[in-house]
């Protein structure tokens, strides 16, 4: 049985472990600690099971700057669950898990960075479908996802999506 809930005080160490062991370095873990700290704003849920960590999925703020206004979504990522619990469901419980909670927050879109096989089952699609660009350069265009959670807010939206500089110290 797996419970996904929100991130807690006392669970830093615990995630810190998931993404080490998931991504096998330590810019992601890094990544994560420092986004801790100085994003606020971030949603942050981690999957327990019989009162262990054993997945972490964090969302972070995203602009998109259009040419008539900025949109505020969300960037998905990283994800994480530990190499012995996956190909389990975990990754997919933590995707909905977190979609849900910025739909209910009227997040207007959000965006990732990720296996293109992987995400669409979601609802995302290459960004570039609908005009948002990854702020990277080399990114293949079907890694680069988007999924608009309210499509009033997202009408004629386009331009590049702009990540907390912390993604960018990651790259």
């Amino acid at each position: 049985m797996i419970a996904i809930r929100s991130e807690k005080l006392g669970d830093a160490a615990a995630v810190r472990i998931v993404n080490e062991k998931a991504f096998s370095r330590p810019v992601e873990p890094d990544l994560v600690d420092k986004l801790r700290v100085f994003c606020p704003e971030a949603v942050s849920l981690v999957a327990e099971s019989e009162g262990v960590i054993v997945g972490h999925i964090l969302f972070t703020p995203v602009m998109l700057q259009t040419r008539t206004k900025r949109i505020a979504g969300m960037g998905l990522g990283p994800m994480a669950v530990v190499p012995e619990r996956q190909n389990q469901g975990i990754g997919s419980q933590l995707v909905t898990a977190g979609l849900e909670v910025l739909r209910q927050q009227a997040c207007p879109f959000v965006v990732v960075l990720g296996h293109a096989e992987y995400y669409p089952r979601f609802g995302f699609t290459p960004a570039s479908r609908r005009g948002i660009h990854c702020p990277w350069e080399g990114v293949p265009d079907n890694v680069f996802m988007a999924i608009a959670l309210d499509e009033t807010a997202m009408s004629g939206a386009a331009g590049v999506a702009r990540y907390r500089d912390e993604f960018n110290e990651a790259i």
